[in-house]
């Protein structure tokens, strides 16, 4: 897979290292948003049918990315909106525990917290307890934690801040063999890291569509397993009851809502302009498959982990390590200060989490945008050293 860039319009002179934080439009997402902007200047232009097709392709490519059914896909607003839809319909185990990760994004922490004072059950939070094999010890941990008591575990698949990756096949499997539920954030990983719902034991997976999904901020993609089908949504939009696409007898009041996971699909989820750019942007990544992404990606590491490696600053990279998402502890010699000066004077964009720099690659960057970084890292460690 070669570099992608051509498909965004990202300005020549900057090194954009952070998806995690936001992914930039691909250009074709950009032109069918302006077509369906321009076509919902005329009202006439909107049929019926136009509220529900590309609602239903969304729902069945993101199903081809994790490899699941449409039916078992809803959209939603956030996913504080899809943990919420799922945790109100889990049943607690009497004096039982539910299990998240240390510096878990907020929403699935407070979500999940909410819950457990809600359901009287102890709030476990799993942390590495370690400085070296973190992604090792950490994963060795969840699993321990994990036990009859447990109800549910709510757990990002790649951990936001430092790129450490969760075994969901293992945690899913422990989670089936105690009778608990597993939740999953997705939003850091579906998109550039395969994933397979069945193949996890994952009964609910949300994701936000903005960063490695290339969609619309306000929408986010829920895998809701049979396991809650029968369960009751937070709203009672219109548009989930088995009647809504009968314009002319929406007032034959149908109380049935439609079928599989589609009852916990957001109110007003046929937003003309988003609904065709986040089509467009899953019909990308199914064409480029998120594994050629991630393989890509590590491509780009290998000169930058020899450049670290030679500065003493190692990368563990074992089988919880991510290409596309991790964290860099740069040497001590580094002023953070200016050395977050020197990122922006050559338009160098990463993120800081703690004490170490989120670099967060794919498939519109390039050998350059890793050259750039390398130089400006030298930069800092020399101009240290000569203080």
């Amino acid at each position: 897979m070669n570099c992608q860039k051509h498909l965004f319009d990202l300005p020549e002179d900057i090194h954009y290292l952070n998806c995690a934080y936001m992914a930039p439009l691909l250009k074709s997402a950009e032109q069918k948003c302006t077509e369906q902007l321009i076509k919902r200047r005329n009202p006439t232009n909107i049929s019926s049918e136009h509220f529900f097709s590309e609602v239903d392709l969304v729902k069945e490519k993101f199903a081809k990315i994790i490899n699941t059914h449409a039916k078992n896909i809803a959209i939603v607003a956030s996913t504080s909106y899809g943990f919420s839809s799922v945790l109100n319909n889990l049943t607690a185990k009497p004096n039982g525990n539910a299990i998240t990760i240390a510096e878990e994004f907020p929403s699935g922490y407070f979500s999940l917290q909410k819950w457990c004072h809600s359901n009287n059950n102890e709030f476990v939070v799993v942390d590495s307890e370690s400085n070296s094999s973190v992604g090792k010890r950490w994963n060795e941990n969840i699993l321990s934690a994990i036990n009859e008591k447990t109800s549910v575990v709510l757990i990002s698949s790649v951990h936001w801040m430092n790129g450490v990756r969760f075994d969901l096949k293992a945690i899913g499997s422990k989670c089936q063999e105690v009778g608990a539920k597993l939740i999953v954030d997705g939003t850091q990983s579906v998109g550039a890291l395969p994933i397979d719902v069945d193949d996890y034991h994952i009964d609910a997976l949300i994701c936000a569509t903005y960063k490695w999904m290339f969609g619309p901020y306000s929408i986010a993609l829920a895998y809701i397993s049979e396991a809650f089908h029968d369960g009751t949504p937070l709203e009672e939009s219109w548009m989930n009851r088995t009647n809504s696409r009968d314009f002319t007898n929406l007032t034959s009041y149908d109380y049935n809502y439609a079928p599989h996971a589609n009852r916990y699909n957001v109110g007003q989820l046929s937003n003309m302009m988003t609904m065709p750019m986040l089509n467009e942007s899953l019909r990308q990544i199914i064409e480029w498959g998120p594994n050629n992404i991630q393989t890509y990606c590590a491509s780009l590491t290998d000169p930058l982990f020899s450049f670290l490696d030679k500065m003493g600053v190692g990368i563990e990279q074992d089988e919880y390590f991510c290409y596309h998402l991790f964290a860099l502890q740069l040497p001590d010699s580094v002023d953070q200060s200016s050395f977050k000066e020197k990122l922006a004077q050559h338009k160098i964009f990463a993120s800081s989490r703690g004490d170490k720099l989120r670099v967060s690659f794919n498939v519109f960057n390039d050998e350059h945008d890793i050259e750039k970084l390398m130089q400006v890292i030298e930069m800092s460690v020399m101009s240290k050293t000569l203080i």
